[in-house]
């Protein structure tokens, strides 16, 4: 796969010669140095292209990054076109010809991305729909359009294909008053189930991933890491590595060290060959004393919540209790190690990677290249998967680096030991809670307090960000994101202050995972609310509902117990004569308290012999308003219930005093498909007169709380420190 002659070619005759190009899924003339699409984001252009055949393409900042909004995105262009959706192909995340719609994550792309996309190719409609008036004598209002063909309204006769009105020309429109986009009640494509158009070439092998990229005169590359966080470079002996078959060169900026050669395993093994001296230190605490550090640590505070008087709630309260939840640092754990292609020369910088945010990333390498942004083009292509900021931002920093010492192209993977080590991690974080019922079993008083550091280093225009600048020594703003999302809980409770304190620094480098503090936060909301409810005896299902006053939650909490046929039940009643004990636990949450809803309800067997939890079935209500794919709604919310049951088990960063320890799946380990539920059940609640909110992460929030309620509801005893290992669960049974 290269780059053609084509590369040179106008946008028109790209369009005309190769139609629509899914960017990710395929390597045509689309991936080299377009020249840049002198375009505005208000205007359709910027978004709509229609090929002399008719092909539509859709340009979007929003890139695929295995939730499926290729498919959507593309069904939201053929719902308001009336064209198929295999019509329409998607170009993504390219900063010469893409609008620049910020990061990939938060589950927003739906949901922010999706609006403007809509008006566009409704413009784009009204625009055809003018044209196609104009030439048949007639008004737009006798049109019909079925595939992109207009025909007059009772006269099929007479009629005009798109790719007759505009095929390879421009638009020439702004979208400037909102055009009038279609009611619900006439979707015929927003609302279907359309089949995942990444999937056919992924499945048989065709080139999809940023790791199957090559270029004429490629060198591959790999970085030599310090041995521990925070070591420095006292020498390098380059002759160690003189002799290494294809080796090119030794590259040394600061910190930062690599090798390149001719070939892939000539790279890896001149990576292993190399010898460096480092000044190391321990700088890392003991791995025991993590939470306790976090709790101890000097902090900025904010009240994100207050409601009432907390001082006279609990005075006045019959029953009052506390308790703190802890989680760990996790990964992000890619199966496919982060990988990027650069191709650096004094003239311009175009680098191939899998970043969620190329526009941040192009500022930030502009600073760590030291040359303007307009002369630095990054062009997404998919990577091995990720839902967070993993290493695919420092990987495309690393190559481009590399690229420049060396003049040439060069290809840089990572290996497993570089991933798990280096890339940022998940946070670990803190919550506290106390709360206090009445006599009437009601919640009168909360008051909830978490320690957190950001969750969000992307790249956003500092060298810094990137590891290779921080290996530089270089600086990084971190602004506060992320760790106060669902810090506060649902529920109408008169007496209430929720607090975080947030954490200037962490002894490991953090940054965005599924969900940032979403998923830690509710874990301790619904595991205390669940606490709550057993000491005011009341059914955990019912418990909250007398707390909900919207009534979107109490359909989906209703929604979640009647999937699961919910029996009612007060307390645990768990037998210690059972070895294995079966359980049935709630959760509830609405992601960051204003977008989507979800209800989870687990069913758990632990074995109070081993300590081992086994999660065997999983219900899950979900509602995000208008779905604009329902199959797709269903793979993100299964995806999502067994990552984060894996989370919840299985996952936490180890480390000593001087390094991340977890470098393998042996010492990082993750659920396996033997371990997957039996069954996850669901029900989509569409709302089709709400507008689409994401459904990429809040699934993930009520998961491990549900769990943990199910293994009170097993055993009797209350997990409250991820993961849920079988050594913690055999220690709260004999504690």
């Amino acid at each position: 796969m290269t780059p053609t002659t084509a590369l040179a070619s106008s946008r028109r005759e790209f369009l005309k010669s190769t139609g629509a190009v899914i960017v990710t899924f395929a390597w045509p003339t689309s991936l080299g140095a377009q020249p840049a699409r002198e375009t505005s984001a208000a205007g359709v252009d910027a978004w709509l292209a229609v090929a002399t055949d008719g092909a539509v393409t859709l340009f979007t900042g929003k890139v695929e990054i295995g939730t499926g909004v290729s498919t959507a995105l593309a069904q939201i262009v053929a719902e308001e076109l009336d064209v198929r959706v295999g019509r329409v192909g998607v170009i993504q995340g390219d900063t010469e010809r893409t609008p620049n719609q910020g990061y990939t994550a938060g589950s927003k792309t739906i949901q922010q991305g999706g609006p403007p996309i809509r008006q566009a190719a409704a413009e784009a409609r009204r625009t055809l729909l003018g044209l196609a008036a104009a030439r048949l004598g007639v008004t737009p209002e006798q049109l019909t359009v079925d595939d992109g063909v207009v025909a007059l309204r009772g006269d099929a006769a007479r009629r005009v294909t798109y790719a007759e009105l505009i095929g390879g020309r421009r638009f020439e429109r702004a979208v400037s008053a909102p055009a009038t986009t279609k009611r619900p009640s006439e979707y015929r494509v927003v609302g279907t189930s359309v089949a995942r158009v990444d999937i056919p070439g992924k499945v048989t092998g065709a080139p999809s991933y940023v790791h199957d990229l090559r270029l004429p005169g490629m060198l591959h590359a790999r970085v030599v890491r310090p041995p521990a966080v925070g070591s420095t470079v006292e020498s390098i002996d380059e002759s160690s590595v003189r002799d290494v078959p294809g080796h090119v060169r030794v590259v040394q900026e600061g910190n930062f060290i690599g090798v390149v050669a001719e070939r892939e395993e000539q790279a890896i093994r001149a990576a292993q060959a190399l010898k460096v001296t480092w000044h190391e230190s321990a700088r890392l605490p003991e791995i025991a004393d993590l939470h306790r550090e976090i709790r101890a640590a000097s902090t900025t505070d904010k009240t994100v919540s207050s409601r009432g008087s907390i001082t006279a709630g609990f005075a006045g309260a019959a029953r009052t209790i506390a308790a703190t939840y802890e989680w760990p640092f996790q990964m992000h754990a890619s199966m496919g190690p982060s990988c990027s292609v650069a191709d650096v020369t004094d003239e311009r910088a175009t680098i191939w990677c899998s970043s969620q945010g190329v526009f941040g990333l192009r500022g930030s390498l502009a600073k760590l290249l030291n040359r303007p942004a307009e002369r630095i083009h990054l062009v997404f292509a998919e990577g091995a998967g990720c839902y967070g900021h993993n290493g695919a931002d420092d990987v495309a920093a690393d190559a481009a680096l590399l690229s420049r010492a060396v003049g040439r192209p060069v290809r840089v993977q990572w290996m497993r030991h570089d991933e798990h080590a280096w890339e940022p991690k998940g946070p670990a974080m803190v919550m506290q809670a106390r709360g206090a019922v009445d006599g009437n079993g009601r919640a009168v008083a909360w008051e909830y307090e978490v320690w957190s550091p950001t969750h969000s280093t992307r790249p956003r225009g500092d060298a810094g960000e990137t590891l290779a600048g921080q290996l530089q020594g270089l600086p990084i703003k971190v602004p506060f994101i992320g760790g106060d999302r669902n810090a506060r809980h649902g529920y109408e409770i008169d007496n209430e202050r929720v607090v975080i304190h947030w954490l200037a620094d962490m002894p490991l480098r953090v940054s965005a995972l599924r969900g940032l503090g979403a998923p830690q936060n509710t874990f301790a909301n619904e595991s205390f609310i669940d606490e709550l409810a057993a000491v005011a005896g009341a059914d955990p299902v019912d418990f909250r509902l007398r707390h909900l006053r919207d009534q979107r939650a109490i359909d989906v909490v209703r929604a979640a117990a009647s999937l699961a046929s919910w029996q009612p039940r007060i307390g645990s009643a768990a037998r210690a004569e059972n070895p294995i004990a079966r359980g049935r636990g709630f959760a509830y949450a609405q992601y960051e308290n204003e977008n989507a809803y979800v209800a989870t309800v687990a069913d758990v067997e632990v074995d109070r012999r081993t300590g081992a939890i086994r999660v065997r079935r999983v219900f899950v209500a979900h509602d995000c308003g208008l779905i604009v794919n329902p199959d797709g709604v269903r793979n993100q919310i299964e995806g999502n219930v067994v990552q984060t049951i894996s989370r919840t088990l299985k996952e936490e960063v180890r480390f000593d005093r001087r390094r991340v320890t977890s470098l393998d799946w042996q010492s990082y380990p993750l659920l396996r498909f033997s371990e997957v539920p039996d069954a996850i059940e669901i029900t989509l609640i569409d709302r089709r007169d709400q507008p689409s909110v994401g459904a990429g992460e809040p699934a993930a929030c009520p998961v491990p709380a549900a769990i943990a309620n199910a293994v009170f509801a097993a055993i009797g005893v209350r997990l409250r420190r991820v993961p849920f290992t079988p050594e913690r669960v055999k220690g709260a049974l004999h504690t």
